[in-house]
């Protein structure tokens, strides 16, 4: 139709005269003109009669849009929407992720009234609801940036302010980039130098243990490889749907993935007396009462914890790895948080190390994605949405798909790519950049360690509220108690008690928090979850505003 009217318009268009004594079908040309206002949905516009170069009379198309008066649009005639909250996915609908909700959208109206100048009890809104390092004001590893800098503009490869380790990787980044540049887009798993290198740093990470970069898959943050994972676990209708295993407390990333995908969501408790720890015979609760009502296929695993802190040690490890080969479940290991592990009792060990290490029965057959990212760690280049996964005892078959999935969003932000290159290949003894960078991570780390102690020490001395060692990760999720009045004016206000106290501690403070009911609790017990990435000095003004304001509410509601 469109070719049509695209036609017509050129005959048209075409000049009437051929020639000296010759002219076109005056009847055709009015044909096709009509034609080509039908097509368009025009109305058929008045025409006047002019002379030809052969002195006949032709008609002449006038503009009648600018004589046309206005229609008025009748807006009780104007049809529904197609799309409305009842007509819309409801997976989609389903789908809640507290560490961005209702709390945070207040945060941003308090903002805006601020700018305004209305005044409140406070100068600013501090958000401590999730964590971004830098938003918090750490400052960039500088060889990250550098060699990021270099791929983005490869004229700086001859500049003697960059130094010669950060252009050599530069350098074998961009060589395997199609025409040398970020703009191009990677392969579906990843630029394959990149992913060459994740997997000599999971290597030398878990001393010697093969890892194969066929095995490896980049990804748009970690957020993006747990996705896609889930998308191809999850199966099945009525009882024998998928159920998926998750920690509560957990990072509402899983709920909302598995409410997206209409999975079923199977919760086991970790252990708050016992400083968050796991223990199997919670698993197997968990799984054995879930079977009555779907298939258990998943369990996720966040270690270091998030929102919890605590670190798993290698015995509960090797105990979850029995479990999930004993029960034959797809094991997920959320390792974002590796490098962040404060307390000097604890270590870390990754699945993948301890699973090699119990012997082929296992190695050779339990299914294993683990996750890293940019994001966390000493970097903290959440912006950047670089991560890899790690998939080891996958189907062949299964693994084509896995490819032909990712393929659907062509490739990862190569630039997210290039930034996770830098964490696992970050330079080395005897390389120009690697007395600073070795410096700027331990600084990071050592700030991150002595802000977890700073911020257990100051929640325990505050009455009402127990926070358990933070072990890693980089958040506090105290307990904190509400009295029964208070209780009641939440549900007053329709609103979970630990969402009443964190709206009120935003209101009065500018402190904003992530209640514990947005990443589960058990019944009866209240939560928040804070990032501990503020400055120092500031950290310690806003843990001593939740302490004046703790003691207030308690007041208040006694």
């Amino acid at each position: 139709m469109h070719r049509f009217a695209v036609l017509a318009k050129q005959t048209v268009a075409s000049p009437s005269c051929k020639g000296p004594g010759g002219c076109r079908n005056e009847r055709r040309d009015m044909a096709l003109q009509c034609v080509a206002s039908l097509v368009e949905g025009k109305p058929q516009q008045q025409r006047s009669p002019r002379l030809t170069c052969s002195g006949r009379k032709e008609l002449v198309r006038w503009n009648s849009a600018a004589k046309a008066p206005a229609v008025k649009i009748n807006e009780k005639t104007s049809r529904e929407k197609i799309l409305t909250l009842e007509s819309m996915n409801p997976q989609v609908k389903a789908v809640e992720y507290a560490v961005r909700g209702p709390i945070v959208l207040k945060a941003g109206e308090i903002e805006k009234e601020l700018r305004k100048g209305i005044k409140k009890p406070f100068t600013e809104v501090i958000k401590a609801n999730i964590g971004d390092a830098h938003a918090m004001g750490q400052q960039p590893i500088t060889f990250l940036r550098q060699v990021v800098a270099l791929c983005t503009y490869p004229d700086l490869l001859d500049s003697p302010s960059f130094p010669e380790d950060s252009k050599k990787r530069a350098r074998r980044i961009l060589q395997g980039c199609g025409g040398n540049s970020l703009g191009s887009y990677s392969a579906s798993q990843g630029v394959n130098c990149i992913r060459e290198d994740v997997a000599a740093y999971i290597e030398r990470r878990d001393e010697g243990i093969p890892a194969d970069p066929d095995n490896i898959y980049l990804t748009t943050g970690a957020s993006d490889g747990i996705a896609t994972i889930l998308k191809i676990l999850v199966s099945g209708e009525g009882q024998s749907r998928t159920g998926v295993m998750i920690p509560i407390p957990q990072y509402p990333l899983y709920s909302a993935a598995i409410s997206e995908l209409d999975a079923i969501q199977m919760n086991y408790y970790l252990d708050e007396e016992n400083c968050w720890a796991l223990d199997v015979n919670e698993l197997r609760r968990s799984l054995n009462e879930a079977k009555a009502y779907c298939n258990p296929k998943v369990l996720c695993i966040i270690n270091p914890g998030n929102p919890t802190g605590q670190v798993q040690s290698r015995k509960c490890i090797e105990d979850v790895i029995h479990f999930a080969w004993e029960e034959q479940l797809f094991l997920l290991a959320d390792e974002v948080y590796q490098d962040n592990v404060y307390a000097e009792e604890c270590q870390f060990h990754s699945f993948k190390k301890v699973l090699y290490e119990m012997g082929p029965e296992y190695y050779s057959n339990v299914e294993l994605a683990s996750f890293h990212s940019t994001s966390k760690g000493y970097m903290g280049e959440c912006g950047y949405r670089g991560g890899y996964m790690e998939v080891i005892n996958l189907h062949p078959e299964i693994k084509g798909q896995l490819v032909k999935l990712l393929s659907v969003r062509l490739c990862p932000p190569v630039s997210g790519q290039v930034a996770m290159d830098i964490v696992v290949n970050p330079p080395v003894p005897g390389e120009e950049s690697y007395a600073q960078f070795i410096k700027e991570k331990e600084s990071v780390l050592n700030n991150l360690a002595q802000k977890a102690k700073l911020t257990e020490d100051m929640f325990n001395k505050v009455p009402g509220i127990h926070c358990n060692p933070l072990q890693g990760a980089m958040y506090a999720f105290p307990r904190i108690f509400i009295p029964s009045k208070a209780i009641e004016a939440a549900k007053a206000h329709k609103m979970a008690p630990d969402l009443f106290y964190c709206m009120k501690l935003l209101e009065e403070t500018g402190i904003c928090v992530v209640p514990g009911s947005g990443f589960g609790q058990r019944e009866g017990s209240y939560h928040f979850r804070m990032t501990i990435l503020p400055p120092v000095e500031k950290l310690k003004i806003v843990l001593e505003k939740v302490k004046d304001f703790h003691i207030q509410f308690l007041q208040e509601y006694a």
